[in-house]
């Protein structure tokens, strides 16, 4: 679909973007020492810091993604909600209060303390770069796909714009700014989606999204011929020639015989309410010849209730398949173990005094988070019946819907939108560039740094991870397959640190053959583009889960033979007392 530049969104995205750089310029002066720079001197506030984890975490695959697939798929978008938050219970059970006790900027610093390997710090590091690269794809492909509605610039340039201005976030103050950053973020996504839900709620449910006339159920095709030409139903695409806006109701229940619009409804009233309406979703199906390559969208009529109730996108949970079962278990299982293990995420325990400061802000961060993927829920079905859905880019499905309500609330949606790709980047880039910096060139290639150049070199590693986040763009996978991906890795790979850690010898090994298999599985495109690009890691034939192998049950690798385990006693945990003389 074409869109216009509005004034009033290119303003307020200029007041969001300015603020946050004068931000970090203004406490710049706080990041210059390396506990500064990596760790914001453990001086946050365990409060700011929840809502930071929620700022950091609930990135452009969280908002844009999971709204989208919910508009698309309906409830089953919803179960990557239910893992990724799932993740949260085994941060603040397993992972918050020992990150805390052993390390003082990084995820390595702890396993050092228990295992004292120069090949596991190596292993960590290096698998923190991959899994950050990973992440980065869909906050930029995100950052992207918001521009061009937004100030009508190409794709590209909101790469470029999200990669510089987050580069200068990291590089004027590091943690200090980025946790600010964060913080502002995460409570202005939850307070504003809390608005449009209210929004949603007052308008209720009408048959043709309230226009006069009845569902428009014509299919509509959608051709790019070689030389770039975009055809719509065999027409030049135009502002008054476009591709129709998706997604309505055809019939409401027999409650409202007689009425085309049921007026403000309950939170609840509102699912029983669509679960006995018609609804008309829409498919897309493409084709090449030697014309071009056509994309068919095509409507079809669902029944609500099968839009609100599990199976109806993920094969595991509609077949009966033990194999097929088994392959959504497996996704279930990576979502909530990455998330736990994500770098950016575990870097924010050091900001922190002390492990119950952890525990809190993990409470907090458990709390936003959740509230917010409830309302992610009551986004994504009201897109899909608003009749404002883009059916060439279910990602736009959050801020077409506050479009729908006026242009001010999409203006302010899409600006917290890309200011939550800005929190979320700036946090990978703050992990990478410890990881490179602390893990790799202090403590596996054993270079004595001073405290100013341990922040010179993570400002360095910081502005590489930006050039890079700049040129990472991979458009045709879905925001949540890649950041499936990317809690995949981490599951995988950091499991794998903490497996052949416990061998103390095998080093780097814990970055095992599953990590090649994740670069190029990461890496394959979904069937066709638009929505059919949102197919989730673990949703299809080529899925794979924590388990490694496809079809998900099969470890990736064979425990091989070694002396016997023996560990040494920690220092750092040893409760053993004395013995008196």
């Amino acid at each position: 679909m074409l869109y216009e530049t509005s004034l009033v969104a290119i303003a307020i995205f200029a007041t969001f973007v300015l603020g946050v750089v004068g931000l970090s310029f203004w406490l710049g002066r706080k990041g210059q020492t390396a506990q500064g720079y990596y760790a914001a001197h453990g001086e946050i506030h365990w409060f700011v810091n929840g809502i930071a984890f929620a700022g950091d975490y609930l990135s452009a695959a969280s908002f844009l993604g999971i709204c989208g697939m919910i508009a698309v798929s309906g409830y089953d978008g919803f179960l990557y909600s239910i893992g990724f938050l799932a993740g949260w219970i085994v941060a603040l059970f397993v992972i918050a209060e020992p990150i805390k006790a052993l390390g003082r900027f990084t995820f390595a610093d702890a396993l050092d303390a228990r295992f004292r390997s120069r090949g596991i710090k190596l292993a960590v590091a290096v698998s923190t770069l991959v899994v950050s690269v990973f992440y980065l794809i869909p906050q930029m492909v995100g950052a992207g796909a918001l521009i061009q509605p937004l100030l009508g610039l190409p794709h590209a340039a909101g790469v470029l714009i999200v990669g510089a201005v987050v580069t200068l976030i990291v590089v004027t103050a590091g943690m200090v700014s980025t946790t600010w950053v964060q913080f502002i973020k995460g409570g202005l996504l939850v307070c504003f989606c809390g608005v449009l839900t209210v929004a949603i709620l007052n308008r209720g449910l009408a048959v043709n999204a309230g226009r006069p006339g009845d569902v428009n159920l014509t299919p509509q095709v959608r051709t790019v011929r070689p030389d770039g030409t975009v055809l719509v139903d065999g027409r030049p695409q135009a502002r008054d020639h476009d591709l129709r806006p998706v997604g309505t109701i055809k019939e409401l229940p027999a409650a409202y015989v007689g009425r085309r619009a049921t007026g403000p409804l309950r939170p609840l009233e509102y699912f029983r309410v669509l679960e006995d309406a018609t609804v008309v979703t829409w498919s897309a199906r493409k084709h090449e010849d030697e014309a071009g390559t056509h994309t068919t969208f095509t409507p079809t009529e669902r029944k609500g209730s099968d839009l609100l109730k599990p199976g109806g996108f993920f094969k595991g949970l509609a077949t009966g398949k033990l194999a097929d079962r088994l392959d959504f278990a497996s996704l279930m299982l990576a979502l909530f173990c990455g998330t736990a293990s994500l770098p950016h995420i575990l870097i924010r325990y050091y900001t922190v005094k002390d492990a119950a400061a952890a525990r809190r802000s993990t409470v907090v961060g458990i709390a936003a988070i959740g509230a917010f993927y409830v309302l992610t829920l009551y986004l994504g079905l009201g897109a899909m019946t608003s009749g404002a859905l883009d059916p060439t880019d279910s990602n736009m499905a959050a801020p077409l819907l506050a479009k729908s309500f006026s242009e001010t609330l999409f203006a302010i949606i899409s600006a917290i939108a890309f200011t939550t790709v800005l929190g979320t980047v700036s946090g990978l880039i703050m992990a990478g560039s410890g990881a490179v910096a602390h893990d790799l060139v202090e403590n596996v290639c054993g270079i004595p740094m001073t405290d100013h150049e341990k922040v010179r070199c993570g400002k360095i590693a910081a502005v590489g991870l930006g050039v890079v986040a700049m040129g990472v763009q991979h458009r045709r996978l879905g925001e949540p397959t890649r950041a499936g991906h990317a809690a995949l890795l981490a599951a995988d790979d950091q499991a794998g640190d903490h497996r052949r850690g416990d061998r103390g010898h095998a080093g780097v090994t814990g970055l095992d053959p599953a990590l090649g298999r994740h670069l190029r599985e990461g890496l394959r495109p979904g069937p066709g583009g638009g929505a059919g690009a949102l197919q989730p890691a673990g949703a299809g034939d080529d899925s794979t889960g924590i388990f490694g192998a496809r079809r998900g049950i099969t470890p990736h690798t064979t425990p091989r033979p070694g002396p016997p385990l023996i560990r040494p006693p920690c220092p750092a945990r040893s409760r053993r007392r004395p013995v008196a003389k």
